[in-house]
């Protein structure tokens, strides 16, 4: 019993980082209309920024602040974020108004790439390390419930933790400001909500800067983990079937899609995997999102769209 709620609670854990991922595709979609392929580079550069800049700043205070470095780093790719943020509304969705989708997700492959060569030149492609003080060694609780108790590690919780407190703020953010109702209503009609007064241009770079905070913490959380590399670029691929479960359209539903897909992954690899020859996990995923494809498109939370001809 204490070997399944470990490897629940690590599926659990590993969904919340695929959510905070799948987050940045629901943000942008939901306030644009747009289907952010660039979001796995946006997490990269993030990640590339902030190790970059925290090294730096560490180099420079004598290596005897690590904390101060790394806020200069987390303000500096902040900074970085708004940057991008500013410069894909500046100089391609203001020229795309009202285009058609599938205009637009090209566009978003073309900012992808631009935004990994742009990440190599200034940052670099090496293998970084980034360290906030998270603690990776794992604790054992519950010992008085179960023999041997449960093995946690204490760096995934914290990470779960960060994004569950991520996930809330901004489904208030959505739900109950001025400003996430008025994302709402750009994504709906462009040309209507421009009609009332709803500036579009100001309110796509609100929403490319809030998916770039979130990009910069799932960089942050990954890039502790596994180092920052250019692969962490594939860790949006993972979150694709997360935004297909849980609704391109719905916040609850990317951390619900991330859960479901993350504890699915881990049971199935460890009870299915020795009877199929393993590696479950790698498509697991995938076959789940062709599931929900197949009987409900719009996602578990998703709007359903109607067409009226």
């Amino acid at each position: 019993m204490a070997f399944f709620i470990e490897t629940m609670l690590g599926g659990l854990m590993t969904g919340m980082l695929y959510s905070l991922v799948a987050l940045g595709f629901v943000l942008i979609f939901k306030a644009s209309g747009v289907f952010n392929f660039a979001q796995g580079a946006m997490v990269l550069v993030a990640a590339l920024a902030m190790a970059r800049f925290s090294e730096w700043s560490n180099a420079a205070l004598g290596g005897d602040s690590l904390f101060l470095a790394n806020v200069i780093g987390i303000v500096g790719a902040g900074a970085v974020m708004f940057v991008v943020a500013w410069a894909v509304e500046r100089f391609v969705l203001r020229k795309l108004v009202n285009q058609e989708g599938a205009t637009l997700l090209m566009v978003t492959l073309g900012i992808a790439y631009v935004l990994e060569g742009l990440g190599q030149t200034f940052f670099g492609s090496e293998i970084y390390s980034i360290d906030v003080g998270m603690p990776k060694d794992p604790v054992i609780m519950f010992e008085g419930l179960f023999e041997g108790g449960v093995l946690i590690n204490k760096e995934d919780f914290i990470a779960a933790a960060l994004a569950a407190v991520l996930v809330a703020g901004l489904t208030v953010f959505f739900q109950k400001t001025a400003i996430g109702r008025a994302l709402r209503a750009v994504a709906d009609d462009h040309q209507a909500a421009q009609s009332v007064g709803i500036p579009l241009n100001k309110t796509w770079v609100i929403v490319w800067c809030v998916a770039g905070l979130v990009a910069l913490v799932a960089g942050i959380i990954w890039g502790s983990k596994m180092g920052v590399q250019f692969s962490l670029v594939t860790v949006a691929l993972r979150a694709l079937p997360v935004v297909i479960l849980g609704g391109l359209t719905s916040v609850p539903g990317a951390i619900v899609g991330g859960l479901i897909i993350g504890v699915g992954e881990k049971l199935s690899e460890v009870y299915l995997g020795p009877y199929v020859g393993g590696g479950i996990e790698i498509w697991f995923a995938y076959v789940m999102a062709l599931i929900v494809l197949l009987f409900r498109p719009q996602g578990l939370f998703g709007e359903k769209i109607i067409n009226r001809v």
